[in-house]
This record gives C-alpha cells, sequence and structure tokens, in this order.
C-alpha cells in the first residue's frame, strides 16, 4: 500500500537523528561482546535480540527519514 503523509522538515529531521541512548549503546556492545566469548546466558541472550531488533528498527526509521531528506547516513 503505497500512501502519502505530509511531515514538518524539523520532524523529519528529528528522527534522522535519533540515535540509541549511550546506555543502551553501551550494553548492547557488552551483550555483543559476550555472545562473541561464548559466555551469554539465556536471559542476557533474549536482551540481546531485543537490542538488536530496536536497534535494526531505529536504523529502518532513520535511513527513511534521511531519505526523505535527501542525506546520507554519518
Amino acid at each position: 500500500m503505497n500512501s502519502t503523509l505530509t511531515a514538518s522538515v524539523i520532524w523529519v529531521e528529528t528522527v534522522s537523528n535519533l540515535r540509541f541512548p549511550p546506555t543502551a549503546d553501551r550494553r548492547l556492545q557488552y551483550l555483543m561482546d559476550r555472545n562473541n566469548e561464548g559466555q551469554l546466558q539465556s536471559v542476557e541472550r533474549e536482551e540481546l535480540e531485543a537490542l538488536v531488533d530496536l536497534s535494526e528498527e531505529l536504523a529502518l526509521v532513520r535511513a527513511e527519514a534521511l531519505e526523505l531528506l535527501g542525506k546520507q547516513p554519518q
């Protein structure tokens, strides 16, 4: 389904600048390191999967906003 949505440039720019909060980013890195070392527990694996999913969704939303703005990711 293709639809048109009107949004202000400011709103799209704000979305394009979204980032993981530093604490979430550090936690994601910590869990990825533990995973690479084979030390991840099942609860941590679930948390890692959730953070990866969220990170991927955020990246996709940012990419769409950047595309609307005609900008490249930095």
